[in-house]
C-alpha cells in the first residue's frame, strides 16, 4: 500500500481498510456500506459519551476513521441522555435511512467488536462503563468480550493506541 509520499496516509488507509473489511465480513457488507455503518455507530457512541471520554476515544482511532467520527460533531449538545438500547439503536438508524437496510444491533455489535479488537482494553472498559447497561450488554455478547468483560481478541494483536 505504499502509493503515497506521506507514510501516515498509507498507514491510515491500510488500517481503515482492515477495519472496514472486518465489519464487512461480519455483516456481509461492501466497503462503502461498512464505512456508513462505522460512521453511524461511532456517532451514536460519541454523542452518548461524556465530552472528555469522547475526545479520548477519538484520539485512539485511525486518522480516516477519526475524521468520520468527528464529522458533524457538536460538543455543546453532548452528552445525549440516551438511557436504553432502543434509543441508542435509533441514533444509529437515523444515519442509515438511505441505502441498503442494515440491522442496527448487528451494526453496533460489529463496530464494537472491531473497537475491542484494535483499541486498548483500558480504553474500551472506560467507554463501555459510560454506556447504559443495555448497550454494554450487546458489547459483551459472545465474540465481542468474554464473561469477565475482557475482550476475546488476543491482546498482543492490538494496536495500543497506534492510530495513524
Amino acid at each position: 500500500m505504499g502509493s503515497s509520499a506521506i507514510p501516515v496516509f498509507d498507514k491510515t488507509a491500510q488500517t481503515t481498510h482492515l477495519w472496514l473489511n472486518e465489519i464487512g465480513e461480519e455483516m456481509g457488507l461492501d466497503d462503502q456500506q461498512s464505512w456508513r455503518v462505522t460512521g453511524a455507530v461511532l456517532h451514536a457512541l460519541r454523542d452518548r459519551l461524556p465530552i472528555e471520554l469522547a475526545a479520548h476515544l477519538g484520539s485512539q482511532l485511525p486518522l480516516l476513521v477519526r475524521g468520520a467520527y468527528y464529522d458533524q460533531f457538536r460538543p455543546s449538545e453532548l452528552p445525549k441522555r440516551v438511557r436504553s438500547l432502543d434509543e441508542f439503536l435509533q441514533m444509529i438508524a437515523a444515519e442509515l435511512t438511505f441505502g441498503r437496510p442494515v440491522d442496527t444491533k448487528d451494526a453496533a455489535r460489529a463496530v464494537f467488536k472491531v473497537l475491542s479488537r484494535h483499541l486498548s482494553a483500558g480504553q474500551i472498559d472506560k467507554v463501555r462503563e459510560a454506556l447504559p447497561e443495555e448497550v454494554r450488554m450487546i458489547w459483551s455478547e459472545p465474540g465481542t468480550q468474554d464473561s469477565s468483560g475482557r475482550t476475546t481478541a488476543d491482546p498482543s494483536a492490538r494496536s495500543k493506541g497506534t492510530s495513524h
